[in-house]
């Protein structure tokens, strides 16, 4: 894989991956950016609650779960000093659907989690990995 960044003006960049994607990224106000874009470390969180949710939906999707809508929410708390790596990353996976197994929901996080999310197994060397799921009957 490759990314790259290129400084725009003051402290707003612009990222670009691979399949010609893009995506502006700026710091906050009060850090000499105008908030045009999300700061990179909330593109860490976002990129492995992405990560995640692609492996848990595709688990459920070869375990059938009759899944309509499907959200992850992340909680995460980081260490107050410098550097402010991740502590903890609280997952809420979200499940809405009709007559869905909590089993097979559990068993499709716990593949996205400890086998094949690359993303959560880099952040578990630094935070607390730990999860909820909800399901909301369709």
């Amino acid at each position: 894989m490759d990314v790259k960044v290129v400084w725009k003006e003051d402290m707003e960049l612009t990222g670009y991956t691979e399949g010609d994607h893009t995506v502006t990224l700026d710091a906050s106000e009060e850090s000499g950016g105008h908030n045009k874009g999300p700061l990179p470390i909330a593109l860490l969180a976002l990129g492995t609650a992405g990560c995640a949710s692609l492996d848990v939906i595709s688990v459920m999707r070869k375990k059938k779960v009759n899944f309509t809508a499907y959200e992850c929410r992340v909680n995460v708390e980081s260490r107050e000093e410098h550097p402010r790596v991740f502590t903890k990353m609280h997952f809420e996976y979200i499940v809405t659907g009709k007559d869905i197994q909590r089993k097979d929901v559990e068993r499709s996080v716990q593949l996205a989690e400890e086998k094949y999310c690359q993303a959560i197994a880099m952040m578990s060397k630094t935070a607390e990995i730990v999860h909820t799921i909800t399901i909301i009957e369709a």
